[in-house]
């Protein structure tokens, strides 16, 4: 039995909570993290509510998951703080609020995650990044310097782990219909969209879920699109 958490799974229709769907049903056993109060649940999984504002929060919420589970052998690091914010709107708080969340948060998953790994076979940690590698966003940019920190960080964080057998890679998503869009928003990518339709948030569990299984145990240090080759 293997035992997976899960952060940012705070809407039934979002990328963690299709994520965490799919561990179930390949066996897992599960800690799932979310900020929303209405998040939704899942039978038979361990939920924690946290603010990853608060430095003190990724411990817990691994020290917490561990604890109602015992071994932890997989992360998924799928929270996210997003705000349209651009040039002549910048906010200093929000950027330190976004770099907080996204960045610091997901450093100290990893560190409490790796502490407590004890080298056995399949660990497994998969993060999220966005498109900011592939086209521009100025309209996102505290959301888009955190997505691309975490970019940049993924050979580095994968070798770090490597000596517990630990694998490291990030998902960018594509654009994926999780109930955000606007209509223009939704028209313009379907323009651009080769196969005629958004991604869903089950295209991307699909990938995860890959990423967390045996087949994947010699595939680490990777940043993967899965966005249908759209945007």
């Amino acid at each position: 039995m293997r035992n997976a958490l899960i952060t940012g799974v705070g809407r039934p229709n979002g990328i963690g909570y299709a994520v965490a769907l799919r561990l179930a049903a390949g066996g897992h056993r599960l800690a799932l993290h979310a900020h929303e109060e209405d998040a939704p649940r899942l039978e038979g999984a361990v939920h924690i509510r946290a603010d990853f504002i608060d430095p003190a929060a990724p411990e817990r919420v691994v020290a917490e998951a561990a604890d109602a589970l015992g071994h932890l052998d997989v992360l998924v690091v799928n929270h996210a703080r997003s705000v349209n914010q651009g040039l002549g709107e910048l906010d200093a708080a929000e950027i330190d609020a976004a770099l907080a969340v996204n960045v610091r948060a997901s450093l100290l998953l990893v560190e409490a995650f790796e502490k407590r790994h004890d080298g056995r076979p399949g660990g497994r940690i998969v993060m999220m990044t966005s498109g900011q590698h592939r086209g521009p966003m100025p309209g996102e940019l505290p959301y888009i310097a955190g997505k691309g920190a975490l970019h940049q960080l993924t050979p580095s964080l994968a070798a770090a782990v490597a000596p517990k057998r630990i694998t490291v890679n990030t998902v960018d998503p594509g654009a994926t219909d999780t109930g955000w869009p606007t209509r223009e928003i939704r028209e313009w990518v379907l323009e651009r969209q080769p196969f005629g339709r958004w991604g869903q948030p089950e295209d991307a569990a699909r990938l995860i879920a890959f990423l967390c299984s045996e087949d994947a145990a010699w595939v680490t240090g990777q940043v993967i699109t899965s966005a249908g080759g759209g945007p």
